[in-house]
């Protein structure tokens, strides 16, 4: 936070002193109120905007009024907060002799809430609930934004403005201007008469869409899922002709190989056993086979084995050589008579492989594969061949449900026209007290063909500016300054059931005075009880209700001029609104007519 020795998200550091050309503003405590900790600003740093060289501003929770001689930069103070959420980067505002304009604000929102889940989500910090939001716009009108300290596009701050702060004012676009805006306001102030019927709506239209989603895939992909099916049956009764063994293509595979080589293992074996055993038609006396070479060796060592135990181990060892040379001998003799060439039986296995590999081609990578595939394809045929059932199943389902859905939405229609007829007729209230007595706003809802999430009802508020005319738009109905006092008294309707924590007007008294203006005081007074709102005037009747007065002063200094913003005590406050009533600090009159002001808005709140 600039001002308290912090580092600018946007770079640079800012020195904690007063020093000459930073002005700072500190918050009066003048009024008694109390204010809960609530999502706010808390802070804006503006430079280079405007008349504004530099100026710090510290808000109040509750009810924050800009004042200040024509020229001296209150309405920059509504362009910087527009700028500080995304507003359109205008680089002719930037103070002459210049090279950028820089708004920086420090934010109190709601730990773990949806605006802090979203700065997190895109790696910017939110420390102690506090959140450092930063805009640059250069001479040459490039723009940068940072959010938490990071580097973010502009349309992030657009985007978290939504949750953030209203701004009404005669440049700007409305956020209640907007229809899903207008429909989610009413249904908030409709309140817990709606709650019930919209929960059993929503729980519906939820099922409705799942059920509807998946009789569109039954129907629209008729013909794809009959291919599958023709496809999946197909594979199965190729796999059932053939029926495969698990394991079967690794034992084919090894008594082909025993098949196409048996004159070999054969002769192998045969010279084997005859290296063991000896050749029997050789004549007797000269042993070259194995057995005999072992039987001559154990011979000798048995002959002096009496006279060293160690020599006495190895023939022991020789004699259970020989056991074991017999034995192998043995199995090679037998092997040897049981390998015979089979062509016929050779051709079959050969075959038998050959259709193996064409499944485990199609099917799997082996013969377990293809029995696994078998197994899922057979599911599947199941799943598809009832289809026809499924679809019966689902159009009944889909139809209970769209006359479930016709009659709740009727009743939302219901709940949400009575909560229309009466904000319509609150809001008309509040405009005949804000100097439009001819002014009528209604609710005008529409019905969509289609059901949506919360209904069919499309809501749009319309005004019609006197009793001929018929209800336009808002945006359509009313002038510039005249929207301003629609939004305060829609806002103020809406108190407590739009979850904006932040109100700035501008020109919202433009047109009126007396006894108009100081219900204009008295309403955004009361909005403030809810929310924080800011808001830029000329009228002491208005500025007399804040909880906090900030005006902006300008001083001549050859040809430079300057801006800076003051908070004021009581005395201050009382020397404002005189200049402002009379047009003379001093006047007598004016200084009365101003504590007379004051304690009148005093004793409202």
């Amino acid at each position: 936070m600039v001002g308290r020795g912090r580092r600018s998200a946007a770079g640079g550091g800012v020195c904690a002193c007063r020093c000459s050309e930073t002005i700072r503003v500190t918050i009066r405590h003048g009024s008694e109120r109390e204010w809960a900790v609530r999502p706010r600003v808390e802070e804006v740093r503006i430079q280079g905007l405007g008349v504004i060289d530099e100026a710090v501003l510290e808000l109040s929770p509750g009810f924050n009024v800009v004042t200040g001689e024509t020229g001296a930069g209150k309405t920059m103070v509504v362009t910087g907060l527009g700028l500080l959420f995304g507003g359109r980067a205008d680089p002719s505002r930037i103070r002459p002799g210049a090279d950028r304009a820089t708004v920086e604000g420090t934010l109190v929102i709601e730990p773990g809430g949806r605006v802090s889940q979203q700065v997190e989500d895109i790696g910017g910090v939110v420390e102690d609930g506090e959140l450092i939001i930063s805009r640059t716009v250069s001479a040459e009108g490039r723009s940068r934004a940072w959010l938490g300290g990071r580097t973010v596009p502009v349309g992030t701050l657009t985007y978290l403005a939504d949750d953030l702060v209203a701004v009404h004012g005669q440049m700007d676009q409305q956020r209640l201007l907007q229809p899903a805006r207008q429909r989610a306001a009413l249904d908030r102030y409709a309140g817990h008469e709606l709650v019930k019927p919209l929960r059993a709506y929503t729980q519906a239209y939820k099922r409705h869409k799942q059920v509807g989603a998946q009789l569109e895939e039954l129907t629209t992909r008729a013909r794809e899922r009959t291919q599958e099916a023709d496809r999946l049956r197909f594979g199965l009764e190729e796999i059932e002709k053939v029926d495969p063994k698990p394991g079967e293509d690794a034992e084919l595979r090894g008594e082909e190989e025993r098949l196409s080589h048996a004159d070999a293992l054969r002769s192998a074996a045969t010279t084997a056993h005859t290296a063991l055993l000896g050749d029997p038609m050789e004549a007797a006396g000269s042993p070259h086979d194995v057995i005999s070479l072992l039987g001559e060796a154990r011979a000798a060592v048995e002959t002096v084995r009496d006279f060293d135990a160690q020599l006495a181990g190895v023939g022991d060892r020789l004699a259970e050589a020989g056991y074991l040379i017999s034995d192998v001998a043995t199995d090679l003799a037998a092997y040897a008579e049981s390998i015979e060439a089979d062509p016929a039986r050779l051709a079959a296995v050969q075959e038998r492989r050959s259709v193996l590999t064409g499944l485990i081609r199609k099917y799997g990578e082996d013969s377990a594969g293809v029995l696994a595939w078998a197994q899922q394809a057979a599911a599947r045929l199941a799943e598809l061949e009832g289809d026809d059932e499924r679809i019966d199943e689902l159009t009944r389902e889909h139809d209970e449900l769209t006359e479930k859905l016709t009659d709740l939405a009727a009743e939302l229609t219901r709940v949400r026209q009575a909560a229309a007829e009466r904000f319509g007729q609150a809001v008309t209230e509040e405009l005949t007290a804000l100097a439009m007595p001819h002014a009528k706003v209604i609710v005008q809802l529409g019905q969509s063909a289609e059901f949506g999430p919360e209904g069919v009802d499309e809501v749009e508020l319309r005004m019609a500016a006197h009793p001929a005319a018929p209800p336009l738009p808002l945006n359509k109905g009313a002038s510039g300054g005249e929207l301003s006092r629609v939004m305060l008294a829609i806002e103020v309707v809406f108190a407590g059931a739009d979850p904006v924590p932040t109100f700035v007007f501008d020109e919202v008294d433009a047109g009126v005075g007396g006894k108009a203006a100081v219900e204009i005081g008295r309403r955004l007074a009361r909005l403030a009880r809810t929310a924080q709102v800011i808001v830029v005037t000329h009228l002491p009747q208005v500025a007399a209700f804040a909880d906090q007065h900030l005006v902006v002063e300008k001083a001549s200094d050859g040809s430079v001029v300057r801006s800076g913003v003051t908070a004021l005590d009581q005395k201050g406050r009382v020397r404002e609104l005189s200049r402002m009533l009379a047009g003379l600090e001093d006047s007598e009159l004016g200084r009365a007519h101003a504590e007379e002001l004051l304690g009148l808005a005093a004793a409202d709140r």
